[in-house]
């Protein structure tokens, strides 16, 4: 399949693998699609070394990198920017969620104490760690840089271009689109509110023809409630130039999620996400589990504004997650991770590249079965 996203980067397969793992990043670049990592967690020295290992598996196939740079709460933020926020964190918050782990049978003496398993994550949203990461993307020489969250910051743009990369920007609705282009950007990605992480509310079959109806000619890829061929299939026919996938490799062998998360993202069926600011302060598509249910309860605080709930979940969640890989029941019924509404159809785990494989030929099935409907000399 040749599409605009294909010509533009060089691929064989309009098809883009999202994934905080390496492995299923280096595996769907060298099997023809664009493998893009999830960078934020990563302080510089630790992106380099995972970029470098990408570069050795994908024997020089593309390879994209994506950030989590919130403009409106980053520039201004001082140096001692993880102290500061720390210190803005209402005492009822921290109680609250200290009360929730004590109740499922983990540390609250922990928790308080601080883990700092935020604090690299927070650290990236600042100007420097920002900066910082954008040096390592720039002297890797990636093929596509992207922000997943509201316009690119113009330096962003600046730095991917001058490095000769795509600049890429996730949209939820045709408003934010326009925003994109106006920020620079080179390729859009209409996010539904069936994704994981992240969403609008505007569901992908709807958004995508409103993005391409703005997109004055930039690619557009559809994102959310696709992990088939069928689904990619639909994008496509949708106006999309491929689409980007990131719960799918949730379900596969290279993801570096924990067994413990992994057999609650199989035994869950699509109705079991929710979308919610317990997480990171910012409505986010995610596993549903009694960390939700706590924070939607009667007498439970507002969630804060991002990165002051980032804070206050992640390190709750190094307890839970530490836990729960010990088979603890009361760390796994808090246990949850981003992941969009295709969690039903994910029941084993298989290869990276087997995923692509049978995406990419169930694709061009369903749209040669398309073609057959529509009455053309094609068949399926």
């Amino acid at each position: 399949m040749r599409t605009a996203l294909t010509e533009l980067l060089g691929i064989r397969h309009p098809l883009v693998g999202f994934s905080r793992s390496p492995g299923v990043v280096a595996e769907v670049s060298r099997a023809g699609g664009l493998g893009v990592l999830a960078a934020t967690a990563w302080g510089p020295d630790e992106l380099d070394a995972q970029l470098t290992w990408i570069e050795q598996r994908c024997g020089g196939a593309p390879y994209g990198v994506d950030l989590l740079v919130p403009a409106t709460s980053v520039e201004g933020m001082p140096d001692d920017l993880v102290a500061s926020l720390r210190a803005q964190v209402p005492a009822e918050h921290l109680a609250f969620v200290a009360d929730l782990l004590a109740a499922h049978g983990l540390s609250a003496d922990r928790y308080r104490a601080g883990l700092g398993a935020a604090d690299g994550t927070v650290g990236a949203l600042a100007p420097t760690g920002v900066d910082g990461l954008l040096d390592v993307i720039v002297d890797h020489g990636v093929a596509l840089v992207a922000n997943a969250l509201g316009p690119a910051p113009a330096r962003l743009v600046e730095r991917g271009h001058a490095a000769g990369a795509v600049v890429a920007g996730l949209v939820g609705s045709a408003r934010h689109a326009v925003k994109q282009l106006d920020a620079g950007v080179d390729l859009l990605v209409a996010q539904g509110t069936e994704a994981g992480g992240h969403t609008g509310t505007i569901a992908t079959t709807v958004l995508t023809p409103e993005v391409v109806a703005v997109a004055a000619g930039a690619p557009v890829l559809a994102a959310g409630g696709i992990a088939s061929g069928a689904q990619m299939a639909a994008a496509l026919v949708l106006g999309a130039d491929g689409a980007w996938c990131g719960s799918v490799w949730l379900g596969s062998e290279e993801d570096i999620s924990a067994a413990s998360l992994k057999r609650k993202l199989l035994a869950a069926g699509s109705g079991d996400t929710v979308r919610s600011r317990a997480r990171t302060g910012k409505h986010a598509r995610q596993l549903r589990s009694a960390w939700h249910d706590a924070w939607e309860g009667s007498g439970a605080p507002e969630p804060l504004g991002m990165p002051l709930q980032l804070l206050l979940a992640k390190d709750a969640f190094a307890l839970v997650d530490e836990a729960a890989a010990d088979g603890d029941p009361g760390a796994t019924a808090l246990q949850s991770f981003f992941v969009g509404q295709v969690v039903g159809s994910l029941r084993e785990l298989r290869p990276t590249a087997a995923i692509v494989e049978e995406m990419v030929a169930g694709c061009g099935f369903a749209l040669r079965r398309a073609a057959a409907l529509a009455g053309t000399d094609a068949a399926p």
